[in-house]
Formats: structure tokens, sequence, C-alpha cells
């Protein structure tokens, strides 16, 4: 990966970004992406979308989602701690011990999970944490303090873990889920500007918000855009590490380049053009099976409209939802050029329809 690639990454994803609060990440986002795109909007609750050829009749999405989970302060107690509510899916059980950022009126706050320590807990607590037992620690002895810290009901927190490397290979941080998915977008609209291809449609390279809490940003942005094609990347749960049943997750593995699935959601035509041009690229690939639905963007863009051509380009990633998500440099790089050899395939007009 080239060093200001790198560095991008590395920037966007030590950026919080959650739900509903993207502002800072996409601005962020936005700005690697200018000088490779011809014009850019921004919708009403955040999803900003680079555009190619912007004239262009025929219009293809690439995709993917700048929203992290997190968490509300819910309740405060007049002690001074704080109990939350969570924001997209965001799991207790790998919150105590951890350190967040309180994002209040008066700017960022420091704080805890604070637990009990194992000397004095009751048996009862050596269960799982749940939202209504952990709470945070932010070091006021009061509510009052707590207020005069600038933090409130509806205060948002993040964990404050930052981007690290394992062993030269896998990318480790909070929020992988699914800003490197944002990332790799972002690169596909550079390599094309920098091999100066001339597409023959319009492409819009979508970051959209709000996926966390039921695909909202995609939801909104594709009745604006009314795509032809929608090419979506997301991450996928690696499958080799302790505890996982392969029989219900699949067997699927960092190190061994994307994943495309199949399921009702992705139109079979456009599945079959990107395994087509992966073999054709010796890109290499893994196969996932969704059901009903595939739980990404895939399924907002699919069914927006009379019907979207959309597939889904997953990136393996262990530890999903947790301060630790981790994923191999290759994937990442095999996922980017996955979605930019497909963007080479596709031709103006391209029909995806299985008869007429």
């Amino acid at each position: 990966m080239r060093p200001e690639s790198f560095e991008f990454l590395k920037s966007y994803l030590n950026n919080p970004s959650p739900t509903g609060f993207e502002k800072e990440g996409q601005q962020l986002w936005l700005n690697y992406l200018k000088p490779y795109i011809d014009e850019y909007f921004v919708d009403t609750y955040g999803t900003v979308v680079g555009v190619i050829n912007p004239d262009a009749k025929y219009k293809v999405v690439i995709e993917a989602h700048a929203d992290e989970i997190s968490y509300f302060v819910n309740y405060i107690t007049k002690e001074g701690y704080l109990y939350l509510r969570k924001n997209g899916g965001s799991d207790p059980l790998v919150a105590p011990s951890k350190r967040v950022n309180i994002f209040g009126s008066k700017g960022i706050v420091k704080a805890v999970f604070g637990w009990p320590a194992i000397h004095v807990r009751k048996v009862e607590l050596d269960k799982a944490p749940t939202i209504e037992t952990v709470f945070l620690d932010c070091g006021a002895i009061s509510a009052e303090e707590v207020a005069e810290m600038g933090i409130h009901v509806g205060s948002v927190v993040t964990f404050e873990d930052e981007f690290t490397v394992l062993n030269d290979k896998f990318y480790v941080g909070r929020a992988l889920d699914n800003r490197v998915g944002g990332f790799m977008i972002a690169e596909v609209a550079r390599m094309l500007h920098e091999n100066k291809n001339k597409l023959p449609f319009g492409l819009y390279i979508v970051n959209s918000v709000q996926e966390e809490i039921g695909l909202r940003g995609a939801e909104m942005v594709a009745h604006r855009i009314k795509p032809d094609v929608a090419i979506v990347t997301d991450v996928t749960h690696d499958s080799q590490s302790p505890m996982y049943e392969k029989k219900t997750a699949g067997d699927i593995s960092c190190g061994k380049g994307p994943v495309i699935t199949y399921g009702p959601a992705v139109q079979n035509n456009l599945r079959d053009l990107i395994i087509k041009t992966a073999e054709d690229n010796q890109i290499p690939f893994q196969r996932a099976a969704a059901t009903r639905a595939t739980g990404t963007d895939t399924d907002a863009f699919a069914y927006s409209g009379s019907g979207v051509a959309a597939a889904l380009i997953s990136l393996p990633l262990k530890y999903m939802h947790t301060t630790v998500e981790t994923v191999h440099r290759d994937d990442v790089e095999s996922v980017t050029k996955l979605i930019y050899e497909t963007l080479l395939n596709i031709e103006d007009g391209h029909d995806f329809r299985y008869f007429q």
C-alpha cells in the first residue's frame, strides 16, 4: 500500500464516527476523495456521495457505510456514574475495563467502564455483563459535577482504542466495520483517476450513514440516486478463530480473498460478472450464502425503487463489534482491486436482466 493511502487509512479509522454523528469522519473521507471526482453531494443525514461523470444516464454505485457502533448516556446516578443505551450493535461483554471518549457539550471527556473487582463482586456478576450492569466512571463524584463537565443524557460514547498492525499483515482497530470499506471505495476512485480510466457511465462513490441501526442511510440515498447497479462492500465473519461454528458461519478465512455472496438480494448476473472478473484477474475469492437478507446495505439498494441490480463483496474480519476488529492487509487490497476491475467490465446500459 502506498504511504499516502496508509496514512489516510490510519487517520480515518482513528476518527470517531458513531451512528447518527458521522460528520467529522465524513468530512475527512470527502477531503481525501475530492481530487478523484467531478462533483459531490451530502444528503440531509450526512451520507456523502462523490460522482464521476455526473451527466451520464446510466448510474453505477459502489458503496460502504461510515458509521460505527457506540453508546448514549441514558441515566446519571447521584454519585456521578453513567448508565448507557446502545447505539447500534454494541456488545457490553467487551466493555468492562475499556477506556472511552464521551462527546459532551464542552468537548471530549475521558472515562472508563468500571467493574467490581473479582474479590468482592456478587456471584450473579460473574455472568456476562449486560447493558443494565455496565457503567461509566468519568471521575465525577456527583450528578452535578457530571453536568459541569458537559455530559448529559444523549451524550455519545465511543471506545478509545486506535489502529495498530499485527505481524506486519493484519490491521487492527475499532470500527473497521465498515470504515475500511469507505477506505477501499475511495481507493477505487483514486485508481480510476490515476490510471486515466474513462468510464462509460456515471459512477457514484457512496459512503452511507446509519447502517448499524437498519441500513437507513443507504435506504435514503438509493431513492435519491436511483442507480442501475450497486456494488456494496462490507465486512463478514472470519470463522477460523476459536468458538465459531463453520456449519452456520461458513468457512471464511482472513487472507484468502474477498467473499462473494449468494442470496436473494444479490442479482445473479451481476454476481457472475464479479466472479468472472476475479477469475480473469487471478484475484482469489471465497463464497458465502446469505439467508433472506444479507444484513448489509446491499438489501437497501436491491429493493429500492423498481429494483436495482445489486451485489455484495465482503472483507473477512475477525472479532466483529469489538475494539480489536482485525482484517488482513492482502484482503483489503484484493477487495479494492476486484471492485475496480469489475467497474471496467460494466458497459454503458449494461442489462443484467435474466431475459427480455
